[in-house]
């Protein structure tokens, strides 16, 4: 029986979940497995493997053929390494003790990356969201400027409002005064106007008051 070493996928829709299995080659991708060996999950960053090393490299002896997604998974995780070194015990060319002494030191520098990676990480988010913040800032202090001076037109406007109706309130009495002073109407004019003084009669001549008498004689 040939057998794979492949991920069979579990999850959500867009959240996809991975268990590693050794499976029959024949089998379907999701269908049944002999052992399941470890999980992934690439919606972290750096995406989370849990891998059991020894049963990895047991299948591995067995002659199973990972496919190209558990190779790199298995390769990630030192079970390839671990998978050469036993071959290199097996024949003579190292010792046990010298096998896993270089399996530890190859898995302490992996971890080393791996850390410096989450940590660089870190720190990129922490940027990011100092930066967020400063911007956010920025915009809070230039609404509140604006806001004030939006304000501070108003009230301008206010005052200038109200200067104008105090100069319009004293220049009214001025204003009353001066159509007061204004010449009377033609019916005034005309009751205002003397009528002309009829002229006195014409005193008699002492020419007519001689006639007169010569006639009463």
């Amino acid at each position: 029986m040939s057998v794979k070493i492949r991920l069979q996928r579990h999850g959500k829709k867009g959240k996809p979940f991975y268990w590693v299995v050794a499976a029959d080659a024949r089998s379907k991708r999701d269908g049944k497995y002999l052992e399941k060996i470890g999980t992934y999950n690439p919606n972290t960053n750096p995406a989370t493997i849990d891998l059991n090393l020894d049963s990895a490299v047991q299948w591995l002896h067995n002659g199973a053929q990972p496919t190209d997604t558990a190779r790199a998974i298995l390769s990630y995780k030192g079970a390839l390494l671990k998978h050469h070194l036993d071959g290199g015990v097996r024949k003579g060319a190292l010792t046990q003790e010298q096998a896993d002494a270089k399996l530890a030191a190859w898995l302490e520098s992996k971890a080393g990356k791996v850390d410096s990676k989450k940590e660089s990480l870190s720190k990129a988010k922490a940027d990011e969201k100092a930066k967020a913040l400063k911007a956010e800032k920025a915009a809070n202090e230039k609404r509140i400027a604006a806001a004030a001076q939006a304000e501070a037109a108003v009230v301008e406007e206010e005052t200038a409002t109200e200067e104008v109706a105090e100069v319009e309130a004293s220049e009214a009495p001025a204003v009353e005064a001066e159509v007061a002073t204004e010449e009377p109407t033609a019916e005034v004019a005309a009751e205002e106007t003397p009528v002309a003084e009829e002229a006195p009669a014409a005193e008699e001549t002492p020419a007519e008051e001689a006639s007169e008498e010569e006639k009463e004689a």
